[in-house]
């Protein structure tokens, strides 16, 4: 249900009344509180040591079931999700302009418990594959939620670079994690979590093991935004904010330290996975501090904030010390609290001033004194000062900087660089604080700063007193929490215990406190320094930056991708037909050919093909068919002579199949080619009577007839390998089992509605695609009045429509014939339509369209219905069969007695083949309808 929720949320959501505002927000709160509530009563089962757990079958081919579990560490995550979740909601109903209409409450709500559900689905997914198509979903609703205000004039642009920015490095980010989860199943031989994680050994001890890790990791470490890959991060920023809060604290960005966590059993603890993550968190920490202080954008600060403390988080993770681990859940924890209300805060201050440019917004101490005492406590959390959480967390850091020695060269640098860490957020943290609330007056504001209302900020105390709590009290209010997930962090399930730690305000004097002394005092006064001496409001550049940032090469790649791609599109895309067919062509004969040669040798050469026994006929109809389709080559410039000698080829094949005993091709064929026919002569109505000369050198057509020839030879010499070999046709099972378990004697009709049905299923709906298609591409066109052809003679003969009338009922009567048949006998749903609309098509040629409809809505109206029903009926079919605890689609069959008739053979799969029916019909008609109605003469008085 915890999985299921959002997404029900998100579909109630979107069918409230676009302005419905309250209640939508209404509605998403109480959907993050109920998982928030779903989560808590799961308490007593996760603090016990018990893994939750419910799954159905999903993909039982490959071994894997739609199943989700949660232990402590998801647990955490559930809550963070669910609790911080219902505080956006309730931000966002105040902070969204209900006078923008580039800020839909209701798309904004239904994208934000969509990436709700999707976070929900990674951290509660019970194999590999399920967590990175959850994964992958949080990149695309991410990319919906940065993308949000991509109308607007003032960010619009912001917004639409910083989206697909996030979605192109995330995304390739995903696909080495489904390459890496691959690897994974394939070397501990399941994708199961629980089978995955307790399988360390193994995976450190195979030969991929660093292949699989560095996949994985750069599934981590580009969804988290470290370096190399932190510059998507800041440029999310053109979302809402609340879309902010929420992305930095519980979702998004923790996604890819939550895998650290996750997989820290099964990957961690070796020495690749120590100087990668350990390098990479390094980095990541002190790059990310240093950018921060030097932002002049407000959110831009608590953005490069955030890739710091992330970088903080995976390299304790690196450390591969088992209070590392705890230390790293622990400030995941506090990280989330304070840095959502530190980024609703900023969306405060930008909602009341206009503008989050720190340079403009100073002195609002004065005028909003309660938003700045909850902007100042939070961020002196975030800078680690004591009796708040962001202290303790980092203390743990500070400890375990200086108790890693198993590294000669890590002896010294993490402690250094853990000081220097912490001194530079305690630099950003008191720009946030001085040039926001005090630094003088306002400059240029375009809006009067006031208090927000109270339910705008109620969130933010909220959060702010949990960042209280836990720093004064963290034993009583985070202990158990932190103790139940990084048990499965560090174990992936319950086993033993947990190091010594303890969680208390005072620890004594130490080496970690000395370190959070020295890095508050340095802090201080290296912000000092930096305000006096460079004054942060004049520099436009970083200091000491010599080289193009990540932002400036991901756009250069991208243009070079783009150019490249254009390139390629405009070599082959020229606008000739003839190009695109030739290419296709020779495609297929590549991947015809490629099996023969790479195969060929003495064992591969196929036996002799005797032909004792040929009929004249068959070679009359050979040389006949070969004729017409020569013919339809060398007269193709005369239009209407080549419709018809392909037209005779199409019959020739036809009476191949006749003579190879197989009636219902042979029907379809008969049946394709008068339609076809049809189309075409309406088509040909467009067209001049000979096409004009090709273009081009003398050398084309003698490359095309090499091609063709190629082609011949490749499918005759595929004819004759099939001929020779001898082998065990799949046809005899067919034929054994159509009747008892399809219940239908017509073996072709069997597997097209019963045995194939899905892929028939498939079919259709690609042919009824197709007829929208061509009815919406010549709807809206009227052709000039120059193109239109003349009509010469009388419109609707009266010969025409005597027959017409006449045959009609016998069509209609042979139609449903064939349909009641086709499970035993030659016929079925498609021959049936097929023979149907051709009976229509007389109709509408003897009489026009306004006469039938006049007289017979249903077979004079909007055939587009008929594709619409026509499908409803065979996928309903399909589902009809769950309702009985069958796979879908699966058919039945019964002979129920009727008086003075007897057994009546009667298949669910008929009703399948009425859809089939349905659609033929519906797409038969409306494409030629389509191009009929460009040449509808002037309706003639009906003759009766």
């Amino acid at each position: 249900m915890l999985s299921v929720l959002p997404w029900l949320g998100a579909a109630l959501v979107a069918s409230l009344p676009a302005g419905a505002r309250r209640l939508q927000a209404a509605l998403a709160g109480a959907t993050a509180l109920g998982v928030t509530v779903l989560a808590l009563q799961a308490t007593p089962a996760v603090l016990g040591g018990q893994v939750l757990g419910a799954s159905v079958e999903w993909l039982p081919a490959l071994g894997l079931d739609l199943g989700f579990r949660m232990d402590g560490l998801a647990w955490l995550f559930v809550l963070l999700i669910g609790g911080i979740g219902a505080l956006v909601a309730l931000y966002a109903a105040w902070y969204l302009d209900p006078a923008d209409p580039h800020s839909p409450s209701g798309r904004f709500f239904v994208f934000l418990l969509l990436f709700m559900g999707a976070m929900l689905g990674v951290v509660l997914a019970d194999n590999l594959v399920l967590l990175v198509l959850f994964w992958e979903l949080t990149s695309l609703a991410s990319f919906l939620l940065i993308g949000f205000w991509h109308g607007r004039d003032d960010v619009g642009r912001d917004a639409r670079e910083g989206a697909r920015m996030a979605l192109t490095v995330t995304g390739a980010g995903g696909l080495c994690l489904l390459a890496g989860a691959l690897l994974i199943g394939h070397i501990v031989g399941s994708l199961e979590l629980d089978v995955v994680l307790a399988s360390g050994d193994r995976l450190r001890a195979h030969a991929l093991y660093e292949v699989a890790l560095v996949l994985v990791l750069l599934g981590a470490f580009t969804k988290s935004a470290q370096f190399p890959f932190h510059f998507w991060l800041p440029h999310a920023m053109a979302a809402p904010t609340p879309v902010s809060a929420y992305l930095h604290s519980a979702t998004m960005v923790k996604c890819g330290v939550f895998l650290l966590a996750r997989l820290y059993p099964a990957l961690g603890g070796s020495e690749p996975w120590f100087w990668i993550v350990t390098s990479v968190g390094l980095v990541t920490m002190l790059l990310g501090a240093y950018i921060a202080i030097f932002q002049h954008d407000l959110k831009g600060l608590l953005a490069y904030s955030t890739i710091s403390h992330l970088g903080l988080i995976t390299l304790l993770f690196g450390l591969s010390e088992p209070l590392a681990v705890v230390a790293g859940v622990f400030h995941i924890l506090n990280h989330a609290i304070f840095k959502a209300s530190l980024f609703m805060s900023a969306g405060i201050i930008d909602h009341e001033c206009g503008t989050r440019d720190l340079r403009r917004i100073n002195g609002l101490m004065k005028l909003m004194p309660f938003t700045a005492t909850l902007g100042i406590v939070a961020s002196l959390s975030m800078a680690g000062v004591p009796l708040l959480n962001g202290f303790l967390s980092k203390e743990m850091f500070f400890a375990e900087a200086l108790a890693k020695d198993s590294h000669a060269a890590m002896e010294w640098l993490l402690p250094v660089a853990a000081t220097l860490a912490g001194a530079l957020s305690v630099a950003y943290s008191l720009r946030f604080i001085h040039d926001t609330f005090f630094n003088g007056e306002p400059v240029g504001l375009p809006k009067t700063p006031h208090e927000p209302p109270f339910f705008m900020r109620l969130p933010v105390m909220l959060l702010v007193l949990l960042c209280l709590a836990v720093g004064l009290a963290p034993a009583l209010v985070a202990g158990p929490l932190l103790a139940v997930a990084a048990q499965a962090a560090l174990y992936g399930a319950p086993g033993p215990a947990l190091p010594a730690y303890e969680l208390a305000v005072w620890h004594g004097f130490n080496g970690a406190l000395l370190m959070s002394g020295v890095a508050v005092a340095v802090g201080v006064v290296l912000y000092v320094a930096l305000q006096r001496g460079l004054n942060l409001h004049h520099v436009t550049r970083l200091p000491g930056w010599a080289v193009a940032g990540g932002r400036e090469l991901f756009s250069l790649m991208q243009a070079g991708g783009v150019s490249a791609a254009r390139g390629l599109v405009d070599a082959l895309q020229n606008g000739s037909l003839q190009r695109y067919l030739l290419l296709l062509v020779l495609m297929a004969l590549a991947a015809g050919a490629a099996p023969f040669v790479l195969s060929w040798g003495p064992s591969a050469q196929p036996a002799a093909l005797h032909l004792q026994g040929l009929h004249p006929l068959a070679l009359l109809l050979g040389l006949l068919g070969s004729a017409a389709a020569v013919g339809t080559a060398l007269l193709h410039r005369q239009r209407l002579v080549a419709v018809l000698l392909m037209g005779g080829a199409g019959l020739v094949v036809c009476l191949v199949f006749v003579g190879l005993s197989a009636p219902d091709l042979a029907l379809t064929q008969l049946l394709v080619e008068v339609v076809s026919l049809v189309l075409l002569m309406l088509a040909l109505k467009w067209l001049p009577e000979e096409s004009p000369p090709e273009r081009g050198d003398r050398w084309h057509p003698w490359r095309d007839a090499a091609l063709a020839l190629a082609v011949g030879l490749g499918v005759a010499a595929l004819v004759w390998m099939v001929l020779t070999r001898p082998g065990q046709s799949i046809s005899d099972f067919f034929f054994a089992t159509a009747l008892p378990l399809g219940g239908g004697a017509n073996v072709v009709n069997v597997i097209i509605v019963d045995y194939r049905g899905f892929d028939t299923l498939g079919e259709i709906t690609v042919l009824g695609i197709a007829a929208l298609t061509l009815h919406a591409l010549l709807a809206g066109w009227v052709p000039p009045a120059a193109q239109t052809p003349v009509a010469s003679g009388q419109a609707h003969p009266l010969m025409l429509q005597r027959v017409a009338r006449l045959v009609l009922p016998f069509v209609v009567l042979t139609s449903v014939f064939l349909y009641l048949r086709g499970h035993n006998l030659p016929g079925g749903g498609f021959i049936a339509g097929l023979v149907l609309a051709i009976g229509l098509v007389l109709m509408q040629v003897a009489h026009g369209q306004t006469w039938v409809r006049e007289r017979s809505p249903l077979l004079g109206g909007d055939f587009r219905a008929w594709i619409g029903w026509g499908l409803a009926l065979a996928a309903a079919t399909g589902l009809a069969s769950w309702w009985f605890a069958a796979p879908f689609l699966t058919t039945t069959y019964d002979y129920p007695w009727l008086p003075g008739i007897g057994g009546v053979p009667l298949a669910s799969a008929s009703a399948f083949d009425l859809g089939v029916t349905l659609v033929v019909v519906g797409a038969t008609m409306a494409m030629l309808l389509a191009i009929a109605r460009l040449s509808r003469p002037a309706a003639a008085p009906p003759t009766d």
